[in-house]
This record gives structure tokens, C-alpha cells and sequence, in this order.
């Protein structure tokens, strides 16, 4: 088919690509994340807007919801998802995780910067005086346990489902999912026991910071997965065609890499 053919089919609409119809979520969704996080705001400042806090998230959470639904039908239902759509959305996805990783590597810049030059105000030492870091051979190793083991989990199930095998496919998604949660559980205890706080110097703001946006992640893509094995189970993914499955993979992945380096670094080499 040469390029004049090419371009008249595109014109008359017979193309591999998904125009997607006008839709209300992406200035809804803003406006519910501004607000939520406008409303969590001012409860930790004055602690009196507990209601308005949890309504915002819950209405955030429900356009998040309705938004992924009308996708969900796109693809499966409607049957949208050409190979051409698939590869632009995975190039999308792509850059989403780049985007996730120089937004972590501030973090560790900071963190290095700081350490490799503590100044007069940390007493010239790191970590500095009067803070007491954590043993990286306690819970932060039972967490690299936990998340390394999940990343085992996913990629068995990733396999199962290039064989077809959707029984073995969500027997993987659910051995992650219990081990995400049990690493949310377990860092929850870590934070409640530690001996400093966020406000103790840079050492506890870079320190918070860097694990509790991890920890928002982790947070994040168990709700990912959740939702891949619900697919799973409801028979939405096959061999060839489970892009869905493959994003909430390749998510987790990038929570486990995070993770080491924050082990090696703020947990044994920084301590």
C-alpha cells in the first residue's frame, strides 16, 4: 500500500490507532488531587478537617476508578488496544518509571551531599550527633526480604501467563500482593519504633522523605496488582495480549530496584 493509499485510509478513519472519546476524569481527577492533598494539609496543620480529608481522598480514589474502568472497557471490551496502541502506551509507561527515577534521585543526591560533607550544624559527623540510625540488619533486611521474594513472586506469575496458565498466574499476583502489604505492615512498625523523627536534622527529613515516598509507591502498586489479579480472575488477560499485567510488573520491578539502593545506602553505608 503505498503512502497516497495510506493517508486516505487514516483520513476516512481505517487506522490501528485509538482516538479516545472526550472524557470528564483527567480535570476531575486534578481537581480531586489538589483538594485532597489541600485537605491533608490543613488537618496536619490544625488538626480539625478529618471529614473533608477523607471525603476528598475517597471521591479522588472513586474518579481514579471510573477512569480506569472506561479503560478497561476500551481495551477488553471494545477491543481499542491495537498493537500499535499497545506500543505507544508502553513507551508511555516507560517514561512514566524514567520520570519515577529522577524523582528518587534527587533524593539520593541529597542524601549523598549531605553525608559526604556533613557540615558544623550535624557536628561534622554522619549520621549526625544525637541521632541514632537504624541497624540495617534488622527490619530493613526483613523488608529486602520481603520485596526481593516479591519480585520472584511477579515474575513466576508473568511467566504462567505467557503460558497460558491463569492458575498459576494468580497464585503469583496474590503471593505479591501478601508480601507488598506484609512490607507496608512491617515499615508502619519500623517508623512507630524508630528513635528520630523528621524534624531531627536532615538526616530524619531525607531520611522520611526518600523511605515514606517509597512506601507511597509500594502503597501504589499493590493497588496495581490488586487490580491485575481481579483481571486475572475474571478471565481479562491472555498470552499475547496483557499490557495491563505488564505495567503493574514492570512497576514493581522499579519498587524493588528503589528499594535496594535505599538499603545499601541510607540503611548499611549511610549508618
Amino acid at each position: 500500500m503505498n503512502k497516497k493509499v495510506s493517508a486516505k485510509f487514516i483520513k476516512l478513519g481505517f487506522h490501528s490507532f485509538h482516538i479516545v472519546d472526550q472524557s470528564p476524569w483527567p480535570i476531575i481527577l486534578s481537581v480531586g488531587v489538589m483538594t485532597s492533598i489541600s485537605n491533608t494539609f490543613i488537618l496536619y496543620l490544625s488538626d480539625c478537617n478529618f471529614m473533608g480529608a477523607v471525603t476528598s481522598w475517597i471521591a479522588t480514589c472513586t474518579c481514579a476508578a471510573l477512569w480506569w474502568r472506561d479503560v478497561i472497557r476500551e481495551s477488553f471490551f471494545q477491543g481499542f488496544h491495537s498493537h500499535s496502541v499497545m506500543a505507544g502506551l508502553s513507551m508511555g509507561f516507560i517514561l512514566f518509571i524514567a520520570s519515577e527515577v529522577m524523582f528518587f534521585m534527587s533524593f539520593f543526591w541529597s542524601f549523598f551531599y549531605v553525608s559526604l560533607n556533613p557540615d558544623i550544624e550535624c557536628g561534622s559527623v554522619w549520621p549526625p550527633a544525637g541521632v541514632q540510625s537504624l541497624s540495617a540488619f534488622n527490619v530493613p533486611l526483613l523488608n529486602s526480604i520481603l520485596l526481593i521474594s516479591s519480585g520472584v513472586s511477579i515474575t513466576w506469575a508473568h511467566h504462567a501467563l505467557v503460558m497460558s496458565n491463569m492458575k498459576e498466574t494468580a497464585v503469583g499476583l496474590g503471593i505479591t500482593l501478601m508480601l507488598g502489604l506484609t512490607f507496608s505492615v512491617v515499615q508502619s512498625f519500623e517508623y512507630l519504633h524508630t528513635s528520630f523523627s523528621m524534624a531531627d536534622s536532615v538526616y530524619g527529613s531525607v531520611f522520611f522523605l526518600t523511605t515514606g515516598f517509597h512506601g507511597i509507591h509500594v502503597l501504589v502498586g499493590s493497588m496495581f496488582i490488586t487490580v491485575s489479579l481481579c483481571r486475572t480472575i475474571l478471565g481479562q488477560f491472555s498470552c499475547n495480549h496483557h499490557v495491563g499485567f505488564e505495567f503493574s510488573a514492570w512497576y514493581w520491578h522499579f519498587v524493588d530496584v528503589v528499594w535496594l539502593f535505599l538499603f545499601i545506602s541510607m540503611y548499611w553505608w549511610g549508618s
